[in-house]
């Protein structure tokens, strides 16, 4: 296996850990689905999966992981852009 084949199954694998640690620390309540790490660990975990995904050749998988990164990063741009509270 190459180097490059080796950091293609790196990412997928990364992706799935992420996207269901962030999950699981949502159901957990240790997390919330507006906070900046459950976005920012569904965005990298997204784009583990589409790295894995379109290298394979899986293109609705690698599909659904772009809409997936999508969502995450509109919540992201929303969490920026929202009235910070004041000290």
């Amino acid at each position: 296996m190459s180097a490059i084949e080796i950091a293609i199954e790196v990412a997928g694998w990364a992706g799935a850990a992420l996207i269901l640690l962030a999950y699981f620390l949502l159901s957990i309540g240790k997390l919330g689905s507006r906070s900046l790490a459950y976005q920012a660990m569904n965005l990298g975990g997204a784009t583990g999966f589409v790295i894995n995904s379109w290298w394979h050749g899986a293109i609705p998988n690698a599909a659904m992981n772009v809409v997936w990164a999508g969502i995450a990063i509109y919540s992201l741009v929303r969490l920026a852009r929202r009235p910070r509270a004041r000290a």
